[in-house]
């Protein structure tokens, strides 16, 4: 081929290349001018300007703000509140008839009812049974859980590995699983706190994963670049920065366990509070019911404060 030749496919690719590259700019332009068109016709009306509005008083109350820190006095009347205005409806229910006593006994014959079951003797031994289950069982979840967690929450190979079983797994009802445990491990204390353990190692496990996920990169790409090691920054950046997330999952999962226990105890349960209010609903005890549900709120409740308080000691950065 000679040099002539060459030379003149050379021109026809650049002037091919020209062209195509002059239909892509005309293409180009036919779409933003058909865009333009259709703004101005209407399809697409153009966002409204937003109103002029006056600013935010000065003297405006911090109740109705928002993330605005209220006075500790407004703190502890709402706290207050919180509780006094349900007990006001229950007495006033009961002062107004609408309610047979048998469905919804007084405030007093459900005191009457746990004095009556402190002086026996028995609240307490069924207390200590209650706690004791929730306590091995929903503990043997988080130390399962959080180590978990932590392995999905940093690693993306522990989160494709692990994940999809234990989306699946949290949908199964633990209750479910009872004919199960008690053909596994029998109608004793292990069927039972393994029914604590199924229902909640694995939302505890996603939550766990969910607050490590959430340690920004930049403090990860940060600590490689002062020279720590993959261990020291997993010690030193990423568990402390996921631990109040991780007490706020323990926090949430604690309740739950509670609320599994009164279904545990119904595998062959000797004492316990959940047997307790069973039996009641036997004899139509409405009054003892009352007085139980009382007592597993109240605990839950210093068990939810205890852990507010720890959250709030090892965890200061986050508040």
């Amino acid at each position: 081929m000679s040099t002539t030749d060459a030379a003149k496919q050379a021109s026809q690719r650049t002037d091919a290349a020209d062209e195509a590259e002059a239909r892509r700019l005309d293409d180009e332009l036919r779409l933003a001018e058909a865009q333009e068109n259709r703004r101005r016709s209407g399809a697409r009306p153009d966002w409204a300007p937003l109103p002029r509005r006056a600013g935010l008083k000065p003297n405006a109350s911090p109740l109705f703000s928002l993330r605005t820190p209220i006075p500790a006095r407004w703190r502890w009347t709402l706290a207050v509140a919180s509780f006094a205005i349900p007990l006001l409806i229950w007495v006033t229910l009961n002062a107004l008839g609408t309610i047979k006593p048998l469905f919804l006994p007084t405030p007093v014959a459900v005191f009457d009812a746990l004095l009556e079951m402190i002086k026996s003797g028995e609240l307490f031994s069924d207390l200590w049974a209650t706690t004791q289950r929730v306590l091995l069982g929903f503990g043997l979840a988080v130390v399962v859980s959080v180590p978990l967690g932590i392995v999905m929450g940093t690693f993306n190979a522990g989160l494709a590995l692990f994940e999809p079983v234990i989306a699946m797994l949290r949908y199964l009802p633990a209750s479910a699983f009872i004919p199960l445990l008690m053909i596994w491990l029998g109608l004793g204390e292990p069927s039972k706190v393994a029914v604590l353990f199924l229902g909640t190692v694995f939302f505890n496990t996603l939550m766990t994963a969910d607050a490590v996920r959430g340690v920004p990169r930049s403090l990860i790409d940060v600590s490689y670049t002062l020279g720590a090691r993959r261990g020291e920054v997993l010690r030193k950046v990423i568990v402390p920065h996921a631990l109040p997330g991780m007490l706020d999952a323990t926090r949430v999962n604690a309740a739950a366990a509670w609320n599994f226990v009164v279904v545990a105890e119904l595998i062959n349960a000797t004492a316990g509070l959940g047997l307790r209010i069973m039996r009641a609903q036997r004899f139509t005890q409405t009054d003892r019911i009352f007085a139980l549900l009382i007592v597993i709120g109240l605990l839950g409740l210093i068990i939810d404060i205890a852990l507010r308080l720890l959250r709030a000691r090892v965890g200061k950065w986050a508040a």
